[in-house]
């Protein structure tokens, strides 16, 4: 395992990070057996939300007795004072702790949202007063618009940040990595492998960790997970690799998706992911999980090419801040995949 400062915190962390998102919903000894085996194989960062369902309280009852060998981070979504507070209180029970190391403000992609939790009584305050208790050590955000969490940072607020990084999605670098570079903010590069639509799993961790984030956050299940992302980062990435992983990074995340979700559909249709795994599916086809969605959702992809409110002005692409061709993408995955049944 490699190990890292996380910026300006001057906490030494492990590069690979295990996200506790998706650990609700299954057996408590599964989780109990992959969280230990995170540790006994020197992961130290470990990363939840209070958002992500009873994840907190699998951890408090799986490694709360091992609290002082790992970085904890969880995440508020309140925006308010008052609810921010009572959620901290939450975390640390439900985690049977007495402090975070590090508390997010978690999802913030809109810049109504960040003026709301920024505001007087707002949860960045209930956020700082919990630091001054000794509660929670840094604070740091969360968020999808990469060059939107450079311009908060700049605020001075936050310790760390975290944001997609991803073969499918290498946005950040351009828009946000630099200014952390210069300002020591530690980065948490999350979603390796965009929710597990993309492969080559080893190629995509591998970017993931090619790259200047302090930890590659991924989500972990089972032991059996755990093991495969020790095993993908186990080498070294030499240079030849690192430049061959970022040209295929370019290629992979020209559809321009930041997963920002300003996009709706009246429909229905999960643009996000259907631009994201449409491009995968070109090169490398998709993993299990990203064929499986790109099949159930054939039929409204047809449905979208025949739309009438959507022919002139797709409703989708008045609200997509990067003026991304929605519509075009979406019908032309409908068609792929029509293609590939007849042939």
């Amino acid at each position: 395992m490699q190990y890292t400062m996380l910026g300006r915190t001057g906490e030494k962390v492990s590069r690979l990070g295990f996200g506790a998102m998706n650990l609700p919903g299954q057996d408590l000894e599964i989780s109990r057996r992959a969280l230990n085996y995170a540790l006994d194989h020197g992961i130290t960062y470990i990363d939840t939300a209070a958002a992500y369902r009873n994840s907190e309280e699998i951890i408090g009852e799986t490694i709360s007795h091992r609290r002082q060998e790992f970085f904890l981070a969880t995440k508020t979504q309140k925006r308010h004072y008052k609810e921010a507070r009572e959620e901290i209180e939450r975390s640390l029970k439900r985690m049977k702790t007495d402090h975070v190391d590090l508390l997010q403000m978690h999802y913030v992609n809109y810049p109504s949202e960040f003026k709301e939790l920024s505001d007087v009584e707002g949860a960045l305050e209930a956020a700082i007063r919990a630091k001054e208790e000794g509660k929670v050590r840094y604070i740091g955000i969360t968020g999808h618009r990469p060059e939107l969490l450079a311009k908060w940072l700049g605020t001075g607020h936050f310790d760390t940040v975290l944001f997609h990084m991803s073969l499918v999605q290498r946005f950040a670098i351009d828009d946000l990595v630099p200014f952390c570079l210069e300002n020591n903010i530690g980065m948490i590069g999350m979603k390796p492998l965009s929710g597990g639509f993309v492969q080559p799993v080893e190629k995509a961790l591998r970017f993931s960790y090619s790259t200047d984030v302090h930890v590659v956050l991924s989500g972990m299940k089972t032991e059996e997970e755990v093991k495969a992302n020790l095993a993908a980062l186990e080498m070294k990435i030499d240079p030849e690799e690192k430049n061959e992983l970022a040209g295929l990074a370019e290629v992979l995340s020209a559809h321009g998706c930041r997963r920002c979700n300003y996009c709706s559909c009246p429909l229905e249709i999960r643009i996000p992911d259907t631009m994201i795994s449409s491009i995968v599916h070109r090169k490398y086809g998709l993993a299990d999980k990203g064929t499986r969605f790109l099949e159930k959702h054939q039929d409204l992809y047809q449905q979208c090419a025949e739309y009438e409110p959507c022919r002139e002005q797709p409703l989708c692409q008045q609200d997509c801040p990067y003026h991304l061709p929605i519509r075009e993408t979406v019908i032309a995955a409908g068609n792929e995949l029509a293609a590939n049944k007849h042939n």
